[in-house]
């Protein structure tokens, strides 16, 4: 299987404010390249284009080719998970909507904390054993947007997965929030292959500072700064597949160029990006560096470098539509204080040796991401 998965997420629009103006003959001929170019894996979720992207995959796809000819994933809505029926209920209607008899892979959608007690209060787990078990699912897993400790509680108690979905990209890899690396080493080490999601970031990492794109345009001037970020993902080891929402048919015909024979980051393309992180950092917008000295004497124990740290990325974001920011800080502060719980003490500044307006900093998150 070559490495690169198309995502159903930001498909082609004939109205850029009309999610479901699709423009089908469009993404007909995306597909159809796609598939000629020896790329089989294709990525949807119920929830995609106001629950349409299955449907769309349907029509470009599942009707237009022979099913050995497609790898088809797709994910149980979890917010829609009400009761122990739900289960089969949203399951089925996902097998009609995308006009398959069985899915090559299944996922418990964007699990956080929350969604994880629902999982088991609603046996959603046991049901996708049992569905892999009649055949309808072949491989089980999920996809994730939280810490590494719930990673392990759940690989832990659901040592049955097959694989996981993480957001991965060389921008979050270090990322406090995210903890992207390190939920990527805790996946390696109990052997759990890896699905990128996110490896551009929703456009982010095509649209750098001058400075870090001239980085790479003077090692390789006919390369893509998209195709940095992706190699980037699956230069990963226990990488299996990484997932990009392409929109067009040009950033198709790039990044099936590319990963048609794909040959991962060598080391000066490694230290390359290293440098083009450091430029992207240095551009911030609260040049916070993690050191955590606030964090001590909060009295109200606000994780300040990491809602600084997904504030940072969600401005650097060129995708303002879904955040996947606000789906990070919404689950952080389920068991941590809010940016808004702040009392303007004042105990963070005077421990800061960047001398960051936290207290001012704190109001903007909680502007950006609380409303």
């Amino acid at each position: 299987m070559k490495k690169l998965g198309f995502g159903f997420m930001r498909l082609p629009l004939l109205d850029e404010n009309d999610v479901l103006s699709v423009d089908v003959d469009q993404l007909c001929r995306m597909v159809d390249t796609f598939i000629e170019r020896g790329f089989t894996y294709f990525d949807t979720a119920y929830v995609y284009h106001k629950q349409q992207s299955e449907v769309f995959l349907k029509k470009v796809l599942s009707e237009r080719y022979p099913r050995d000819r497609f790898q088809l994933a797709t994910k149980l809505p979890m917010p829609m998970v009400n009761s122990v029926e739900d289960n089969e209920k949203l399951f089925n209607e996902e097998l009609e909507k995308c006009g398959v008899e069985y899915f090559d892979y299944y996922l418990l959608h964007a699990m956080n904390a929350e969604r994880f007690e629902k999982a088991k209060k609603y046996n959603s787990w046991e049901f996708l054993k049992k569905m892999k078990a009649e055949g309808k699912i072949r491989h089980i897993g999920f996809s994730f947007h939280d810490d590494v400790k719930l990673l392990e509680e759940m690989l832990t108690l659901w040592p049955e997965t097959e694989f996981v979905q993480l957001q991965i990209n060389y921008i979050d890899w270090e990322n406090p929030s995210i903890q992207a690396k390190e939920c990527y080493d805790l996946c390696t080490k109990l052997g759990k292959p890896v699905i990128v999601m996110e490896p551009i970031k929703g456009g982010s990492l095509v649209n750098i500072p001058e400075d870090a794109e001239k980085l790479f345009r003077d090692y390789a001037p006919d390369a893509s700064t998209a195709s940095w970020a992706v190699r980037y993902a699956a230069s990963l080891d226990n990488v299996m597949m990484v997932l990009s929402g392409m929109s067009n048919y040009s950033q198709l015909d790039d990044n099936t160029a590319y990963m048609e024979n794909f040959v991962p980051l060598n080391e000066e393309e490694k230290a390359i990006v290293d440098k083009v992180v450091d430029i992207i950092n240095s551009s911030i917008a609260v040049p916070c560096t993690a050191c955590g000295y606030c964090v001590d004497g909060c009295p109200m124990g606000i994780p300040i470098p990491k809602y600084f740290a997904l504030y940072n990325a969600e401005l650097q974001a060129l995708n303002k539509g879904f955040s996947t920011q606000q789906t990070y800080y919404t689950n952080m502060t389920v068991t941590l204080p809010k940016a808004s719980r702040c009392i303007g003490c004042g105990a963070c500044e005077a421990s800061c040796p960047q001398h960051i307006g936290i207290i001012d900093g704190l109001k903007l998150v909680a502007e950006r991401f609380e409303k």
